[in-house]
């Protein structure tokens, strides 16, 4: 027989462990750089960019294009970098609390 209550349970237990991951995001940092290494970028679990460095060698009028470049590129690393902490933290936290079903991506979920 199907137990509702007991569904119901799991239901509110997967709630509070998504809800307890989510306040750990926070937390969590991920670096992109490009140029190999002249731009560094670090961002937060909240997808917010916290600090930039560039090498002073492109702070010249004539390099202006290609620092421009760089600056999207570490970004864009430093986004896809958070992006895999944040899902490898939700798929731990919820590891066993939703259903595995085939062909269903329950990945995207939470971000």
């Amino acid at each position: 027989m199907f137990d509702i209550m007991g569904m119901m349970g799991k239901v509110k237990e997967a709630q509070a462990k998504i809800k307890e991951a989510q306040a750990k995001l926070v937390h969590l940092r991920a670096e992109g750089e490009s140029g190999a290494g002249l731009v560094k970028v670090v961002v937060s679990g909240e997808r917010k960019v916290l600090t930039m460095e560039l090498d002073e060698s492109l702070l010249t009028p004539q390099d202006r294009e290609m620092l421009s470049d760089l600056i999207v590129a570490a970004t864009n690393k430093a986004m896809e970098s958070i992006d895999e902490k944040i899902k490898h933290e939700m798929k731990a936290a919820t590891e066993g609390m939703i259903p595995s079903i085939p062909g269903m991506d329950f990945g995207n979920l939470f971000g």
